[in-house]
């Protein structure tokens, strides 16, 4: 977890601790060395999930030193620093007009009309988004998110469409040349009724052959050009470009990306990714970068059945020959080319009546696309095979993936390999081979579990708040990003980033020293928690807590009182004072207080230097009974008062507030 005054600390459980006379719930946070830190669960807004690294590898902070300050500042001026230079380019792509296409109604109806499947709502709200934008004036640079199969190619083919009939050149950046070929493939048929030239580039192409359709670009005889980072090189001088629709952007180097980002404001760009975007993070740019998701599954898609076993030779016979004997074909994903071929003769022995092929990437581009071709026109029932499929080559038979040592890939490596399945209406499996528990690492089971839990369609979502949320922000803001967050945690680093996007657009410079508002402390000495015996489950416990901590108005508290009667039976007294801690922290923290203090015989309020307490009020008060009320320094009031009943202790801290806030509003008129 994260505490926004002392760092990354382990969290412990929850522990109810005798403090101040009074029966209290703390979560018991573990630092550096051992150190403990209670937090009462009426704080903790002040603590969030940690998510930036393995938990194992978490960079737990020492408890009164100042490496948390350190880190927590460095971060900020990180995140300052990238607002700056996302403004700088929305900036410019606003300031400068793009071309502003006109969409040929008539033929492009026609043109959707020949997309063989149903568009999904996200599907369809994708395209309108990209069609708005490019007939706008504005330079369109909109990134497509949505995960493995789920329709991202059909909105850059609508794009192209588009840039075409107007006249413009397209160029369609993919990673592979795997994937180039395939790409090339998809969109010469969806083209083929139109009058519009398709041609690939990749080291499947002789040099010859590379030259003569750079010459077509140049001349403005190709309409749409895929290709690899060649396309990016000096020889492809395009005849009028309108166009760039990027694939899986995060797989290309520095030297590419800087290319692209020269490009960003001349030309419209669309990206397309199948790496998560967490929604606080698309929050938190708001409208910077123009995002689309695509989170519903086609129509018919079944999601694809994941198990995770150990290696053992009879399950693979048995789910090949469940794949072969429906008339699919399987991927086995052996990731060691050195002895791919000994795999290969093994699963020959196994499977005598099967054809097996072997792609790997140090193989000749000729033969490797020869195997691929043969695969694809299913002239094998098995391809052998490394992660060379991990990005995006759609054969729709192949519905079964055998990956061994799974252990051994990262989360997101896993979810892309196993999109590579389930792209038709039939039920897909993938088969995680990995060794016996004991033997493979804690962190490579969590992986695995999360894999198997996540079998969903659209789970990629749901397994963003991992690796793939950092992956996806590193897509978003640079990958040097990746470490600011590993430092400080993945929430905290969106808040830092969202204050110094505000501070931006308001015309300030962002202040990495400025604190983070820490919320508003209420102490009233009596017990505020919920009991075990009315609620004994402890998640759930904790889960109401963070709903009390979170609660944005009174309304959001009198929803939580009500669902909680309904769920467990009527409040206990303990739980009556948690709702009033609440209530009492949203009227102090809207006020400016920082802490309020009430106990038997008085107590204190801590205004913060912002605060909206009119200080007429105050001097007021102080006139009004200087015994009762003092002023202890310049943030500071003391009051004296006989409050023994809990009851008593709430009234009074309501009628102070509500004095403040009725001065505060008077004064603002």
């Amino acid at each position: 977890m994260v505490h926004l005054e002392h760092g990354v600390g382990r969290y412990l459980g929850l522990q109810t601790l005798h403090v101040d006379g009074a029966d209290n719930e703390f979560l018991t946070l573990e630092y550096a060395q051992g150190s403990k830190l209670y937090v009462p669960v009426a704080s903790l807004h002040l603590v969030s999930r940690y998510a930036g690294s393995d938990p194992e590898l978490a960079p737990l902070h020492r408890l009164g030193s100042d490496q948390w300050e350190k880190a927590r500042r460095k971060a900020s001026e990180k995140a300052g620093d990238v607002a700056a230079q996302l403004l700088e380019v929305y900036a410019r792509r606003e300031a400068r007009e793009g071309f502003c296409f006109e969409l040929p109604a008539l033929e492009y109806e026609q043109f959707a009309a020949s997309f063989p499947f149903e568009e999904t709502a996200d599907q369809a709200a994708a395209i309108e988004a990209v069609v708005s934008d490019m007939t706008s004036p504005r330079v369109m640079d909109r990134l497509i998110c949505g995960d493995v199969g789920f329709g991202k190619t059909e909105v850059a083919m609508r794009a192209a469409f588009i840039a075409a009939r107007n006249g413009k050149q397209v160029a369609v950046l993919v990673p592979t040349t795997l994937l180039a070929q395939q790409h090339f493939n998809s969109f010469s048929d969806r083209f083929a009724d139109w009058p519009v030239t398709v041609e690939v580039v990749s080291r499947f192409k002789s040099g010859k052959q590379t030259g003569e359709v750079a010459q077509r670009v140049a001349s403005g005889e190709v309409d749409i050009l895929v290709g690899t980072h060649k396309l990016l090189q000096q020889d492809f001088n395009f005849k009028d470009l309108g166009l760039l629709i990027i694939d899986e952007e995060h797989r290309f180097g520095v030297k590419q990306k800087d290319t692209i980002k020269a490009l960003r404001a001349e030309v419209d760009i669309l990206t397309l990714t199948a790496t998560p975007i967490p929604r606080t993070l698309n929050m938190a740019l708001g409208g910077m970068r123009d995002l689309s998701i695509i989170a519903t599954p086609p129509a018919r898609r079944l999601s694809i059945k994941t198990f995770i076993r150990e290696h053992n030779i009879a399950l693979i016979r048995e789910a090949v020959l469940r794949e072969t004997l429906r008339g699919g074909q399987v991927y086995y994903l052996y990731n060691e080319v050195k002895t791919i071929e000994e795999t290969a003769r093994k699963l020959r022995e196994l499977l005598p009546d099967l054809s097996i092929a072997v792609a790997h990437g140090q193989m000749r581009e000729t033969q490797l696309e020869q195997v691929m071709s043969a695969f694809y026109h299913q002239r094998h029932h098995i391809l052998l095979c490394t992660t060379i499929i991990e990005t995006g080559i759609d054969i729709p038979n192949a519905n079964t993936i055998i990956i061994e040592r799974a252990d051994r890939f990262g989360l997101a490596q896993l979810h892309q390999l196993r999109g590579r399945v389930g792209r038709s209406h039939h039920q897909a499996y993938a088969y995680l081979l990995c060794p016996p528990r004991s033997v493979i690492t804690p962190d490579a089971g969590k992986r695995l579990e999360a894999i198997e839990a996540a079998g969903d369609l659209g789970a990629g979502y749901m397994l963003a708040t991992n690796d793939l949320e950092i992956r996806g922000a590193g897509e978003l803001l640079g990958d040097e990003q990746s470490g600011q967050i590993h430092s400080v945690g993945f929430s905290l680093y969106m808040t830092m980033l969202e204050r110094a996007v505000a501070a931006l657009r308001r015309g300030e410079i962002p202040d990495a020293d400025a604190p983070l508002e820490a919320g508003t402390e209420i102490k009233l000495h009596l017990p505020a928690l919920i009991p075990e015996d009315y609620l004994p489950d402890i998640n759930t416990r904790l889960v109401l807590y963070k709903r009390f901590a979170a609660a944005s108005s009174e309304q959001d508290l009198r929803d939580i009182q009500v669902e909680m009667i309904d769920r467990f039976g009527l409040l206990p007294p303990q739980v009556k004072n948690l709702v009033q801690l609440a209530r009492l922290r949203l009227k102090a923290e809207a006020l400016g207080i920082s802490g309020l203090e009430v106990g038997p015989e008085g107590g204190s309020i801590d205004f913060r230097v912002s605060t909206r307490v009119n200080p007429l009020s105050l001097v007021k008060l102080v006139q009004s009974d200087p015994k009762g009320y003092q002023l202890a320094g310049a943030t500071r009031l003391r009051f004296k008062r006989e409050l023994e009943s809990p009851d008593e202790r709430q009234q009074f801290a309501d009628q102070l507030l509500d004095i403040f806030a009725a001065d505060a509003t008077e004064h603002a008129a």
